[in-house]
Formats: C-alpha cells, structure tokens, sequence
C-alpha cells in the first residue's frame, strides 16, 4: 500500500537532543562552558546511566529524571520534573532546536499531501503543555498522540494503534520514525514500516523516511 501518512517521535526526531545542545543549555542556565558532559549516543562509553537505560535496565523517564535532578544541583534547584528543566534550558527560544532536516522532510510532505502526526511517550511532560504554542509547524499535524496523557508508553501495541485509530489508517500506509530500538522493535511487531533514526546523522534518516513515503530527496532548509 501507498504511505499516505509520516508518524514521528518528538525529542531527537523533531528536535535537536539535549547532548547536541549543551552550550544553549549552558548559557541559558548561567553555568561554565563544560559543566554538562554526558554525551548519550554521541559517547555511550563514557554514558552509564545512557547505556544502562537502552540494556532496558532503567526507563527513558528515570534516565531524563536524574539528569533533570543534577542539572537543577549545579543551578540550585531543587528539580523534580523534566518539564523544569527543559523549560529553564529551552523555554525561550524552542524553535531554535529544531532540526532542519525536519524542516525540509515536512515541506516535502506537505507538497504531497502526506499527513502528518506524533506519537510521542512525553511530549507535554517533558517539555511542558505551552511548549507547543511556541512551534507554530505544530498545525500542520492533524493527530497528536501524547502518553502524558494517554499513559501508554511505546513500545505498548496499543500506543501504535491509538495513532492509526486517529489517522484511520492500517500501519502499511505509514511510515514511523524513532530514535529509539525499543519503539522501533514496537512497530516492527505490529508491521508498521518504520525508521530507527541515527541522532548522530539525521539527514540520512529524514532521507529513508522521505524514500519509504516514495518522496524524492529534499535539502535541508
């Protein structure tokens, strides 16, 4: 079947990761250039809470919940929640973490009247509910499925089938896209066609993605 829909995790697809943006995070918190130095993905080796959280031996939220807590020590704060921190870190100017590549991947599948949605485990949780009223490209999405809210989390089936119900589509009409295996693993079970996207280089994700929509490559914008 044709894919008439682009299905896509929020924080590293749609926007640049934490790791990628320790000096916005820096300078917005007041803290030395170097105070931020887990990597993630981009030096798992030196990551152990990052590697411990993909052997699935700690959830993504308690990853994100102790760097929430050491970043809210080095500042003072007594941080509790992701949202604190992402709104301290980022709350000013969002926009500027977007990817490009995202950009130009939308553009092009708006031009084709490809429709778009979210599938995301935190999206309001970790960014905070106003977060959206600051990313306007956020209209162009007709369905938004948030585990803030729903309290299923990918790689649950029924975290999938919320958003085809919405879309009321079968999975072989879309394409998904997440930075996580796990979340990429969920898809795999229920045959949705899908695209583990590298953070490391995101041109070439966006790339498979436009090619698995029968999209032609696009440029970053």
């Amino acid at each position: 079947m044709t894919a008439q829909a682009l299905i896509l995790d929020f924080g590293g697809v749609v926007s640049r990761t934490l790791f990628e943006t320790h000096d916005l995070t820096e300078a917005a918190l007041g803290l030395p250039t170097g105070s931020l130095t887990w990597q993630g993905p981009f030096a798992p080796d030196s990551d152990t809470p990052w590697r411990a959280m993909q052997a699935d031996e700690m959830t993504e939220r308690n990853y994100w919940g102790q760097r929430t807590r050491e970043v809210g020590q080095l500042v003072g704060e007594d941080w509790t929640e992701m949202s604190q921190f992402v709104r301290a870190a980022r709350g000013a100017d969002p926009d500027a973490v977007i990817r490009p590549e995202f950009r130009a991947c939308i553009a092009a599948c708006k031009g084709a009247d490809i429709r778009l949605a979210i599938l995301s485990n935190e999206l309001d949780l970790f960014y905070g509910a106003d977060f959206r009223e600051k990313l306007p490209f956020l209209k162009d999405f007709e369905v938004i499925v948030d585990a803030t809210y729903t309290g299923i989390l990918k790689p649950d089936a029924r975290a999938y089938e919320a958003v085809l119900e919405e879309l009321a589509l079968p999975a072989s009409a879309c394409v998904f896209v997440d930075d996580q295996l796990r979340n990429i693993k969920g898809a795999d079970a229920i045959g949705l066609p899908r695209v583990h996207f590298d953070v490391t280089s995101p041109a070439t994700s966006y790339q498979e993605a436009l090619g698995l929509l029968g999209l032609p490559e696009r440029t970053t914008t």
